[in-house]
């Protein structure tokens, strides 16, 4: 399959190979049914770089013209009759690379910069025997709705695991989400109307500035250093601004794996204090904290700060349980909108995680990932400094590190990447404006891969593989 590319037009590579695509498709010279080739034979065949065919057959999955299939790539898909250009799904910002780590028919390649753990990390067992007794016990857990604040035995679970971190927080004012996702999209909601200025930390979580952007709220970008926020960045937008909020990652920011120190925390505080500033504490890698830990919760004595957590990173992205922490009157709005939109959490999931809590295997799990994981940090942050990678700071835990291969930038190391079936996430995603960086977020979980390793190694040969081409 060759198709003719103008390298000289002002039309992008990947809308020429989409339409060359869909006008042949079109003229049934592709029957439903038929299998595309791989992502690399179709690279090599147009000359072009490999993301350049994901983003073309992502389009058109999109568009309903390829399905992709679990495993084993990317087939043309049934049209059915009526189904005209304009009536096919838009191709809009969730097909920008933020989202192609969650794509179907990427199977074959190695999600090196994805935010989640590999699946045989987790406590399997564990959690299947946990499904097991809620499914054989109170068939209440099984079909009825959750109450508005949540399953009442898991909220007293949280309420003894917060105070463990020095969080005080009464089961009332803890209520329970899908997922931390689901606690930003209320809070969000709830606080903000369309024109609101907030501060963001760039870089920073692409769903976040989604969200934002979503709900017409106007965003300052603060910059993250390896102690926390740029407090002098801080002092200067709060002297000309008057932002409503302050999205903030204390623990294992993501995407650069930093935490915050007291210092610059207590100054946080003191600054939110002085400029009437809420604070929005994601703190949904807690889990993996080994040790003392700096979290604007534990010191907030005027409850500035709304505290939010999850279980998807360290237990089941699939069960989808999280849960913020407020005071009760904001807690009584935030149920309010929790079941008008959604009519409360899954009674069944958040049973299955009480349970877990209760027994304390949740608890083993969690410990035996955090050991993992700090193996992992080490052995990578030992490997990166081998090969030539700079690391914008050593994390001292949770699952990522930013870094990046001087002189090169995001093309040249996907291009290669791709050579070793590994997928990797562009800093641009980060970006509150989709700048373009040269930064990568790395999951350590997944450095030790063979695939992983080979374009890490070969990352800083780079410029001698150039000049030999």
């Amino acid at each position: 399959m060759h198709f003719p590319l103008d390298r000289t037009s002002t039309t992008p590579l990947v809308q020429q190979l989409t339409d060359h695509l869909q006008t042949w498709i079109a003229q049934q010279r592709l029957r439903p049914g038929a299998r595309l080739p791989s992502i690399r034979a179709l690279a090599r065949s147009q000359a072009v770089s490999a993301s350049c065919v994901i983003e073309a057959y992502d389009r058109l999955v999109a568009n309903g013209w390829l399905e992709a299939r679990h495993g084993t790539g990317f087939f043309v898909a049934e049209r059915k009759p009526g189904l005209a250009e304009e009536d096919a799904q838009p191709w809009g910002e969730a097909g920008d690379g933020s989202w192609r780590q969650f794509r179907e028919g990427h199977d074959e390649l190695l999600k090196l910069g994805c935010g989640w753990l590999p699946g045989n990390w987790r406590a399997a067992t564990e959690l299947a025997q946990a499904l097991r007794q809620v499914s054989r016990g109170n068939p209440q857990d099984l079909f009825d709705y959750s109450p508005p604040l949540g399953l009442a035995s898991l909220r007293q679970q949280l309420h003894k695991r917060l105070a463990l971190v020095g969080i005080a927080a009464g089961p009332e004012q803890i209520l329970t989400t899908h997922g931390a996702s689901h606690g930003l999209d209320l809070l969000v909601r709830t606080l903000l109307r369309p024109g609101d200025t907030v501060l963001v930390e760039n870089p920073g979580y692409y769903n976040l500035y989604n969200l934002l952007r979503l709900h017409q709220v106007h965003m300052l970008p603060l910059p993250r250093t390896a102690e926390g926020p740029d407090l002098h960045a801080l002092e200067a937008l709060l002297a000309t601004h008057r932002p409503r909020c302050l999205f903030i990652n204390s623990l294992y920011h993501n995407p650069t794996g930093t935490s915050l120190t007291p210092k610059v925390a207590y100054r946080l505080l003191e600054l939110a204090r002085e400029h009437d500033l809420r604070i929005i504490e994601d703190d949904i890698y807690a889990d993996f904290q080994e040790g003392q830990a700096t979290r604007l919760a534990t010191l907030d004595s005027e409850q500035r700060v709304i505290y939010m957590a999850s279980f998807s990173k360290t237990l089941s992205s699939s069960l989808r349980v999280g849960y913020l922490v407020a005071d009760p009157a904001l807690l009584a709005r935030l149920a309010e909108l929790k079941m008008v939109s959604s009519i409360g959490t899954s009674r069944f999931a958040e049973q299955v995680v009480g349970q877990m809590l209760a027994n304390g295997s949740y608890r083993k799990s969690a410990q035996r990932l955090r050991v993992r994981l700090a193996q992992h940090m080490a052995r990578l942050l030992r490997q990166l400094e081998q090969w030539g990678w700079q690391v914008f700071c050593e994390p001292y835990g949770g699952m990522f590190i930013w870094a990046r291969m001087p002189g090169q930038g995001f093309a040249s190391l996907e291009r290669l990447a791709l050579e070793h079936a590994v997928l990797i996430t562009p800093g641009s995603a980060f970006d509150y404006q989709g700048a373009a960086s040269d930064w990568l977020r790395i999951n350590v979980a997944y450095g030790q891969d063979a695939r992983a390793q080979a374009f890490l190694e070969q990352a800083g040969q780079l410029p001698s593989r150039l000049a030999k081409s």
